[in-house]
């Protein structure tokens, strides 16, 4: 299927890995330009390296720290400047460590509500005015299944990633029908987060070895496995597509079936 990308622009944050780098991939493959980040160098430079091997549209890789406002500010700006404008924008970041409530300090939830909610407040700020001159501007947010049943020990996760929702919903409706704006819910995928999610729990005694965490996470999944990042990447690039240009305001889960909600 042509997603008719070809020549837009996609600005992907926290995107040199996991479900960032799966969404700008996506993008790439089917013609955007893309814009990835991220704060560690070296990592960067090897995602834009693989990006490069099979993108049909350009890559900017660019150090940021999208917790910081004055990075947001750059991130966008540069984009627009190395290719002309922005037509899609996807956030993404990095979960907050896995916790309790009691062990969870006040400065704890002030830093997962910058990473988690005003990292994407900061991005959409920047972006509108551009996405507003865009002929099919879009915001895709990549959230987690967490915004609808919670899971044992992800309480920052569980808590602030509603945030987005709200913000999501609302701008849904602010923006349109210029700007459209969606967000997807992962489930158990196969990224570093959940690696580290596994590998804790097999060092607090939880699972024997890592493989068997993973048969243990996917135990309760209708489709019998964990998800691959490909899998959410590609429903990233359809909905900032023409081809999903009657979705706005919707909240798609990509768990395989698991939320029962």
């Amino acid at each position: 299927m042509d997603l008719e990308l070809d020549g837009t622009t996609a600005l992907v944050t926290a995107s040199s890995s996991g479900l960032g780098f799966a969404s700008a991939r996506a993008l790439a493959e089917a013609g955007a330009n893309v814009t990835i980040c991220g704060r560690d160098a070296e990592r960067l430079a090897d995602a834009r390296e693989e990006l490069e091997a099979t993108a049909a549209g350009e890559v900017l890789a660019l150090e940021a720290d999208v917790t910081g406002p004055d990075h947001v500010s750059r991130l966008v700006g540069e984009t627009v400047e190395t290719f002309g404008g922005l037509d899609h924008l996807v956030t993404s970041a990095g979960g907050p460590p896995s916790t309790t409530f009691l062990e969870t300090s006040e400065q704890d939830w002030y830093r997962a509500y910058d990473l988690l909610v005003m990292s994407v407040v900061w991005t959409i700020e920047e972006a509108h005015p551009h996405l507003l001159d865009s002929e099919h501007g879009t915001i895709t947010c990549i959230t987690s299944r967490t915004v609808r049943e919670v899971a044992d020990g992800l309480l920052l996760s569980n808590s602030v990633r509603r945030g987005v929702i709200g913000l999501v919903k609302t701008v849904s409706r602010e923006f349109a029908p210029e700007i459209r704006a969606n967000a997807v819910l992962p489930g158990t995928i196969e990224t570093p987060r959940i690696e580290e999610l596994v590998e804790a729990r097999v060092e607090r005694g939880d699972y024997d070895d890592y493989e068997s965490g993973l048969a243990e996470m996917a135990s309760d999944i209708p489709m019998d496995r964990i998800g691959d990042p490909e899998e959410l990447g590609e429903v990233v690039a359809v909905l900032s597509s023409p081809r999903a240009s009657f979705v706005n305001g919707a909240e798609v889960p990509i768990d395989g079936g698991l939320l029962r909600s």
